[in-house]
């Protein structure tokens, strides 16, 4: 099984109760503990050696990635993250001040967010390190946003710029929560997602979730500079950034698979487009936004390019692929 499959498997037999407003399937759960307008967002994410980091990334970075990809979760629901457990994973022979640097990277992205960090769980791990972070956070009623609520003829939109992860930003990127918040707060979002295993996996969540299609134009795909320079300075086929098994790819490729950009891609309606399109680059003018398609009846997701409209084939990250 590959890894939603399994997902997909283990969850039809997983207990609920009446406080489950959103279950597992999205990327938080949302929980309805009895507050009057206010649901609470939670979230788990782990981190392992070799996967996710090599032995010799700096360990403010790892840090600050454990921590940043919930938080990238809490921000595709349009929540605010609120407090943090760290689990950590050790061999025998651990270095004190490494974990302190883990810490620190952890410390310092939460601290900008006012979270606290209030306890955890430490284990011996004998083959490779690892970390687990579980975090809380919470989310306006009406303004919780799931994957689920696309409809046919909204504007598909995505932050930022995509590919190239591997070159860095996988372990420096911001989680997009105040953009996230700002959205949520001034339009009316039918569906959001971060991309975190490349757009043509996540987008594909997205869809399936909502039961609609989609049609990408690809001309608008923001493909990153990292992504472009990769594939122009690599024609060797050297490896490139951090994980050094990994080959370049063309940058259209990189931009629907590389996932780790840790942007947010979401729908709207399409009469919305163009206001938001204004309203967003007066508030966020150093952040790109990108109108790349729409959704559609027809379920699956397919490309237009200059050659007509193909089916999207491209496959974005999957574990026990």
């Amino acid at each position: 099984m590959t890894e939603f499959e399994l997902i997909a498997h283990l969850v039809r037999s997983l207990p609920t109760n009446q406080s489950v407003r959103i279950g597992a399937g999205d990327d938080c759960a949302a929980l309805d503990m009895g507050f009057t307008d206010t649901l609470l967002l939670f979230k788990t994410d782990a981190m392992v050696e070799g996967v996710h980091f090599l032995h010799d990334t700096t360990p403010e970075k790892i840090g600050h990635k454990a921590l940043g990809r919930c938080l990238s979760d809490i921000a595709a629901m349009g929540g605010r993250p609120s407090h943090a457990l760290i689990t950590i994973g050790l061999p025998a022979e651990f270095s004190v001040n490494f974990v302190e640097g883990v810490y620190r990277g952890i410390n310092e992205l939460a601290s900008r967010y006012s979270m606290a960090i209030v306890g955890g769980e430490t284990t011996s791990s004998p083959d490779r390190l690892f970390f687990s972070i579980s975090v809380l956070g919470t989310v306006k009623k009406d303004r919780c946003i799931p994957r689920s609520g696309a409809r046919s003829g909204d504007a598909l939109f995505v932050t930022g710029t995509l590919g190239g992860s591997l070159a860095g930003k996988h372990l420096d990127f911001e989680p997009r929560l105040e953009e996230a918040e700002w959205l949520t707060s001034h339009f009316e979002i039918h569906a959001m997602i971060d991309v975190s295993d490349g757009l043509a996996g996540d987008l594909r969540h997205l869809v399936t979730s909502s039961r609609v299609g989609a049609e990408i134009l690809v001309s608008a795909i923001p493909i990153s500079r990292a992504a472009r320079e990769a594939a122009k300075a690599n024609t060797n086929g050297e490896p490139i950034g951090d994980n050094r098994r990994r080959r370049p790819k063309p940058p259209l490729a990189a931009a629907l698979t590389d996932g780790e950009d840790f942007e947010l891609v979401f729908a709207l309606a399409s009469r919305d487009a163009v206001p938001l399109l204004d309203a967003w680059k007066a508030r966020f003018p150093m952040i790109p936004l990108s109108c790349i398609g729409k959704i559609t009846d027809d379920p699956g997701i397919r490309l237009r390019d200059k050659a007509g409209v193909r089916p999207l084939t491209e496959h974005g990250y999957v574990h026990f692929a």
